[in-house]
């Protein structure tokens, strides 16, 4: 089985560009996670999203990054992701995006 390489948007290019003069961006960083699962490549999506998050937790890409795994047939990581998020997403108290995740987790289960 061959690996479909996805080509980088112009999107993604600017994206990169400015997240090499300020890495820390978690609004750049989620962006460029985004930008890959339009595109289509949710295995890069997911690992931005991974980066981020372990860099410093954003509470919408444990939920974007759910998404992307469920698509990717890996339940139990979307799950493991979820109940992640949930857990930030109360000590954040963004109620908002708690009961989306947990909308999401239970469909998934």
């Amino acid at each position: 089985m061959r690996k479909k390489i996805m080509a980088k948007t112009a999107r993604m290019e600017k994206l990169e560009a400015l997240l090499a003069i300020d890495p820390d961006d978690v609004l750049l960083r989620y962006s460029l996670a985004m930008e890959h699962a339009s595109a289509g490549n949710d295995a890069a999506a997911v690992q931005s999203f991974r980066d981020l998050n372990s860099a410093s937790p954003y509470v919408p890409a444990y939920h974007m990054a759910g998404q992307a795994l469920t698509r990717l047939g890996q339940v139990d990581e979307a799950c493991a992701m979820l109940r992640d998020g949930i857990r930030v997403a109360k000590e954040t108290g963004d109620t908002h995006a708690l009961g989306e995740m947990e909308g999401l987790l239970s469909s998934i289960e």
